[in-house]
């Protein structure tokens, strides 16, 4: 099983990326060929210090070449595309 982690900090207008994110960046990466799985969180901190994420989206794949895949156009591209709609701050992409 691989993983593709996707991070995003916080934006300034909370409930307007928790909508666009959820109404339709979320469907678009819910195409991506070869998902196993896929999963949104909105972490709360469990200290004092606040979150440097506000939403970690998780991908799995059966291995990291079915990852790669998945990234490349059309699925991926398009996903990729609609990050800065929602995300001004881009976003960190990790996978394991």
């Amino acid at each position: 099983m691989h993983q593709l982690l996707v991070l995003y900090s916080s934006p300034d207008d909370l409930e307007a990326f928790r909508r666009y994110y959820m109404a339709v960046h979320l469907p678009l990466a819910r195409k991506l060929p070869g998902l196993i799985s896929a999963e949104v969180v909105f972490p709360q901190p469990l200290g004092a210090q606040p979150s440097p994420w506000f939403c970690i989206f998780t991908a799995r794949f059966a291995d990291e070449a079915a990852m790669m895949a998945a990234l490349q156009p059309p699925a991926g591209e398009a996903a990729a595309a609609d990050i800065p709609n929602f995300s001004l701050s881009g976003a960190t992409l990790l996978h394991a």
